[in-house]
């Protein structure tokens, strides 16, 4: 089998709701790089007006927003900027992991 881009496409949120929803909220996570084959996606689909607009961070966060929930890296926001990060053969992605108990 052929190298994937993810760990694996999920369905949802597998994790307990942590409460925060703008960027604001997420503003006192610090980014860090994760490695695209680390992720789990927890969105089976993609809309193509995000991935190709040129503005897609403009009204939100610059980084992706990430779960670690029991040892496993879910990719509940910035799909997009992943699918567009692995289009331009980057293996990594800047993101803001919150760890959820």
């Amino acid at each position: 089998m052929g190298r994937m881009i993810f760990k694996a496409v999920g369905d949802g949120r597998p994790y307990p709701d942590h409460g925060r929803v703008t960027a604001k909220d997420w503003a006192d996570v610090p980014p860090r790089q994760v490695r695209l084959d680390e992720l789990v996606t927890t969105k089976r689909t993609l809309d193509l007006d995000r991935l190709l607009a040129e503005d897609s961070t403009f009204f939100g966060d610059l980084f992706a927003h990430v779960i670690e929930y029991q040892g496993v890296l879910y990719l509940e926001d910035g799909l997009h900027r992943a699918v567009r990060a692995a289009l331009q053969q980057r293996p990594v992605l800047h993101a803001r992991v919150l760890t959820v108990r």
